[in-house]
């Protein structure tokens, strides 16, 4: 079964203004390095956040995969750090990216730029709908999108969410999305300049799909 959902809303700094709320049942700042698991070596004037900055990964993510650090505050020359695999469907994800910015400048619309710290909270948002059985845009542990957004400090004065789960492709996925007029219109939206895409994979091999569009502050 392929479903998708969505939500547009658009918050300011004075107001929120919710312009709908759609849901469809279907037959269904950049990035600056490529993030990549492996070993790091600190270097004088590292710390562990600018660890996480250079590879595009979280800091919470970094001292749970490093529990020999007693003391994230205190890192030193020589350390070898390991890096988690934050993006294991990275592929896919940046295929969406591709296909979103397509449709964009079939309208000659502004292309979107990836900005990582939201493609990591659409991954984490992904994962959260599977190990908590649900598929909506309030979570049971973040709560609303906007909330989600602003509990992980990005600041934004305009957002949404399109999510998505069983298609097998970036094009499917897609197709669903654009056929849908809620999802279409979070897609093609001239209120947003940035996206984040996360996909996460079942142990039954079914994927699941944010997309989260944002115009920072």
């Amino acid at each position: 079964m392929k479903k998708i959902l969505t939500i547009i809303l658009l918050i300011t700094v004075f107001s929120l203004s919710i312009f709908a709320i759609m849901e469809l049942a279907a037959s269904g700042d950049q990035i600056v390095v490529e993030a990549q698991s492996g070993t790091y070596i600190v270097q004088r004037g590292d710390s562990l956040w600018k660890i996480a900055v250079k590879y595009e990964t979280g800091l919470s993510e970094i001292i749970k995969a490093n529990p020999q650090i007693k003391n994230p505050a205190m890192i030193y020359p020589g350390q070898k750090i390991y890096i988690p695999e934050t993006a294991p469907l990275k592929n896919v994800e940046t295929e969406i990216v591709r296909l979103v910015n397509a449709e964009r400048a079939k309208r000659g619309l502004q292309q979107l730029t990836i900005n990582w710290q939201v493609a990591r909270v659409a991954r984490i948002k992904s994962q959260d709908m599977i190990n908590n059985n649900y598929f909506a845009h309030i979570s049971p542990v973040y709560g609303s999108p906007f909330k989600m957004l602003e509990s992980f400090k990005l600041r934004y004065s305009a957002a949404a969410e399109n999510i998505a789960y069983g298609q097998r492709s970036a094009q499917e996925v897609m197709n669903s999305w654009m056929n849908s007029p809620g999802h279409r219109a979070n897609i093609l939206s001239g209120n947003v300049t940035q996206i984040g895409v996360g996909v996460a994979k079942k142990a039954n091999g079914t994927m699941y799909f944010t997309q989260i569009f944002i115009k920072p502050i």
